[in-house]
């Protein structure tokens, strides 16, 4: 409540300091009509005009403070003041030619004529500055105080709307040590040109040397419609100076509503693809899966979560979520009750490889779609363990497949990898054959579509790179790249989810999708900058260090064996590679071997495991 009245009273004070100074322009202004009259010489001015000027200067002041406040022209914030607040001073003088006239005619006063003209004028004009003059006041004063005083120097990357949203922001908040220095954009013809008095110095080019010139330290990327290609380009200029680098939302959230454009962000690691982001028409695919029984096996995993998370979207009749780690499966499961309060959830725990229960599950809920994400991913740590590669990866998707289109699932979908093309690993391996598994069924079940989706690197799935090098980087080091020229091929969960999802809407049986995920991103680049991303300098404040490649691992990832060509869908980006001929009661064979040998903690696995996928080698 005090500071309430403290407020109040501070704004009365404030007006009537206005209201004193109208009342003096109004003063000055007509006795400066008057001496004009008369060529500046007060002798010349006739004792009636004086008289005349004296006594209808109360009226006139008490006239212009009562229909000013009227107006509310004393209610403005006239440190924000603008067009609307010119609009008002017009408005209240064109009610204040009426109430001159009328008491002129009232007070039978005998003035000349260029007395009332030149006296309206220069009341209007001195009034109308008085209330500009705060605002113009504080701009220059404020101007270099921040000059002397700004800490935090910035370049506004993008010379368009957000750009110019972003600039008022800055410069009418309250930012005391925030100055925006200059402005970069591409367009040459608005080289030169200034933006909301910040001049606009170059194109991305021009980036390290205006950095320098005005001494930036911190780079705000104002361009939310750029495609992923230029967007990647200007960034990494940016990263090679130390400024701190933040960016606008994108157009979508704009367009949403989700944020404004001055609800900036730290740039992320998922900035830097160099592609747009893969987008899906996904209101039509989870249209196919409303009131549908959908299994989601690995359904607590990154990629398996991820999916629950969409699918319960849709409105399936029942969600089965069946994972081997009871910890990652209860906590989707409270997540999906907190936010789908009407879905119906079924959690299970059991293993793929499991015989008795995957059949116990399909027989009990059969579900109409199958995502199949269950699986060993950890290239490292299957080659140490290849027996558990196989029974989990490999038998366990046979398992799963045969007891899915034993009950008639109607579509089965299979998370596959990079990995699994001309594989040099046993994880990838296990990966191929669970493709040629897929592959096997559809073409013995007609009465449920088997297909796969491979795909690269997710990003900021568990076990992957990225939280990998945050951790290390958090610890201060050192970034353990394994080779300097290994590449990959990189995507984010959404999108990988959004892959899955259109591969169950398009499926007619066989195929294999797979994502254009645009240039494969080299790992020491990618550490680098997360190192710069994080406010350190790489091999300065955290050192990197090249530890090998790791036993299985290759420099870079394919996505197509030359065998199997290529397909587009409706999606550009996502592509069908077809089926490749092979002798199934063959393969079926090996399988059986294959279990038997996985069960028995053999050693001649690998060797089982290259005889039915010829590209992968390993070391004896």
């Amino acid at each position: 409540m005090n500071r309430r009245h403290e407020w109040e009273f501070t704004w009365v004070h404030k007006a009537v300091l206005v209201a004193f100074l109208d009342a003096i322009i109004v003063l000055f202004s007509y006795l400066m009509a008057l001496l004009a009259r008369f060529d500046f010489k007060f002798s010349e001015i006739p004792l009636n005009y004086i008289e005349g000027y004296l006594w209808s200067m109360p009226f006139w002041v008490a006239a212009t403070i009562v229909v000013f406040y009227v107006c509310r022209l004393y209610h403005s914030v006239w440190s924000l003041a603008s067009i609307s607040e010119i609009q008002m001073s017009v408005v209240s003088y064109m009610i204040l030619l009426v109430v001159y006239l009328v008491g002129t005619l009232f007070m039978r006063l005998r003035m000349p004529r260029s007395y009332y003209f030149m006296g309206y004028i220069i009341s209007f004009g001195l009034t109308t500055a008085l209330r500009f003059s705060y605002r113009i006041l504080r701009f220059y004063l404020g101007k270099s105080e921040t000059d002397a005083d700004a800490t935090d120097r910035i370049m506004i990357i993008g010379g368009g709307a957000a750009g110019q949203i972003l600039i008022k922001e800055l410069t009418n908040g309250k930012r005391f040590h925030t100055k925006v220095c200059c402005v970069i954009d591409d367009n040459p013809d608005k080289l030169g040109r200034v933006l909301e008095g910040i001049p606009i110095v170059g194109n991305r080019n021009d980036i390290l040397t205006m950095v320098k010139k005005y001494k930036i330290n911190h780079i705000i990327y104002a361009i939310p419609a750029t495609t992923g290609k230029n967007r990647k380009e200007i960034l990494n200029i940016c990263k090679e100076t130390d400024c701190k680098l933040q960016t606008v939302p994108s157009v979508a959230q704009l367009i949403n509503g989700e944020v404004n454009v001055t609800r900036i962000r730290d740039v992320e690691i998922t900035d830097l693809l160099g592609r747009a982001q893969v987008k899906v028409n996904n209101q039509e695919i989870l249209t196919a899966i409303r009131n549908q029984v959908v299994l989601v096996t690995g359904g607590g995993g990154s990629i398996g979560s991820e999916l629950c998370r969409q699918i319960a979207k849709a409105g399936p009749k029942s969600l089965i979520i069946f994972d081997i780690y009871e910890n990652n499966a209860y906590e989707i499961q409270q997540e999906l009750k907190r936010t789908h309060k009407n879905l119906e959830i079924v959690v299970l725990i059991g293993s793929v490889r499991n015989n008795s229960r995957i059949n116990w599950v399909m027989d009990t809920y059969k579900p109409d779609i199958v995502y199949h994400a269950a699986a060993h991913k950890h290239v490292p740590l299957m080659e140490e363990s290849p027996n558990e590669a196989i029974k989990n990866n490999v038998i366990g998707t046979y398992k799963t497949a045969k007891a899915a289109a034993r009950v008639g699932v109607r579509k089965f979908v299979f998370i596959s990898t990079d990995k699994a093309v001309n594989p040099t690993n046993i994880m990838g391996a296990s990966k191929r054959l669970c493709e040629m598994v897929i592959q096997m069924m559809d073409r013995r079940c007609d009465s449920t579509d088997f297909v796969a989706v491979r795909f690269g690197n997710v990003l900021g799935s568990n076990g992957s790179v990225i939280p990998l090098f945050k951790k290390q980087i958090a610890e201060g080091g050192p970034v353990t790249v394994t080779d300097k020229d290994i590449i990959r091929y990189f995507m984010t969960i959404p999108e990988a989810v959004s892959l899955v999802l259109q591969a169950s809407y398009y499926a007619k049986g066989g195929e294999i999708f797979i994502l254009d995920m645009g240039e494969p991103v080299r790992i020491d680049d990618m550490a680098r900058n997360l190192i710069r991303l994080s406010g350190y300098t790489p091999d300065v404040d955290i050192p990197i260090v090249y530890t090998g490649l790791r036993p299985g691992e290759k420099l870079y990832e394919e996505l197509l064996m030359s065998e199997e060509g290529m397909q587009d869908t409706e999606n550009e980006l996502i592509h069908i590679g077809h089926p490749i001929d092979m002798d199934d009661e063959w393969f079926e064979e090996r399988l059986g071997l294959l279990e038997e040998l996985s069960s028995s903690e053999s050693n001649e696995i690998k060797r089982v495991v290259a005889e039915i996928v010829p590209t992968y080698q390993y070391m004896k």
